[in-house]
């Protein structure tokens, strides 16, 4: 048996200083590692384009005075027409009034017949139409449309805006103190 334990350790000797010698053959066969820098050449490039994108120009003066986008020469403004002469067959044209006198005209003739809430929205009744806060009613006077917006809505009353004009009216006109 001794001869086996022998035979066995002169194997695993001879086995591991094989080993040995084919990893040294892997190591030796290796080529360096290469840098993961790039080329000075290629590094200059970069640098070039990036200090070029890096310049800042010189910004030219803006014009004086700036043009208002919110508030434009002649918007408030008011136009007034004249009627045309007698002798001229088409009807006369009313001068247009600013918007606090037609929405007290329109205003007038908005009647709801009442209110009613669902949830928590507060709804305005007409006949058949219905409508909330933020909601908009096209009214028709004297041959233009207006475009009017639900601004508020209570149990007695309810507000009206067109353009920057506001009106509160009572939804049942007899009624309200």
């Amino acid at each position: 048996m001794n001869h086996r334990r022998t035979t066995a350790l002169c194997l695993a000797g001879l086995l591991l200083t094989g080993g040995q010698l084919f990893a040294a053959k892997i190591t030796r066969a290796k080529k360096a590692p290469e840098s993961d820098l790039a080329s000075i050449e290629s590094r200059r490039i970069t640098v070039e384009m990036a200090q070029n994108l890096a310049k800042v120009e010189t910004v030219s003066d803006l014009p004086d005075p700036l043009p208002q986008p919110f508030n434009p020469q002649g918007f408030n403004r008011v136009v007034h027409q004249e009627a045309h002469p007698a002798g001229d067959s088409s009807p006369a044209v009313r001068a247009v009034s600013g918007d606090r006198e037609v929405l007290t005209a329109i205003a007038a003739r908005v009647t709801p017949s009442g209110t009613f809430e669902l949830g928590s929205n507060r709804w305005l009744q007409f006949s058949k139409k219905r409508l909330k806060v933020g909601d908009h009613l096209t009214v028709t006077h004297e041959g233009q449309d207006y475009n009017l917006e639900l601004t508020a809505i209570d149990a007695t009353n309810f507000t009206l805006r067109l353009n920057r004009e506001e009106i509160t009216r009572p939804i049942k006109p007899g009624k309200n103190p």
